[in-house]
């Protein structure tokens, strides 16, 4: 009898349906309502040019610019270091002493950590 009545509903569902069809096909006015509808859903969320996907492609360029931004900038600040480092022979050994530990002959370097000591765990004693 489930089935039945699955049948049964399901023809009542395309009775009313085929009702709402001929109220359409009747009416001029409401014809251009249910197609300006339509159209306005396809272009503002269902088409690949729609509003929805523009927006998100603003968002997109925006990123991007910043993007743009930051890496010009860095790209600047590299410029100037490298003009620095071709036109003042110091600069070279600044670079050299700070990053590489590099010294002359008469030099002792000593490096300074300031990473925090670690603690031994409560169980076990520090000599």
């Amino acid at each position: 009898m489930p089935i039945l009545n699955y049948f049964v509903t399901l023809s009542q569902i395309m009775k009313r349906l085929k009702k709402i069809a001929e109220r359409l096909y009747r009416s001029s006015w409401l014809k251009y309502a249910v197609v300006t509808i339509l159209a306005v859903v396809f272009i503002g969320f269902v088409d690949e040019n729609s509003v929805w996907s523009h927006f998100k492609n603003q968002q997109q360029i925006g990123e991007l610019q910043d993007e743009i931004n930051r890496q010009t900038s860095q790209y600047n600040r590299d410029r100037q270091k490298i003009k620095m480092l071709d036109s003042n022979p110091k600069a070279i050994e600044k670079i050299a002493r700070e990053r590489y530990f590099m010294k002359e002959d008469n030099e002792d370097i000593f490096v300074f950590s300031e990473d925090q000591p670690q603690s031994a765990p409560a169980h076990e004693t520090v000599e």
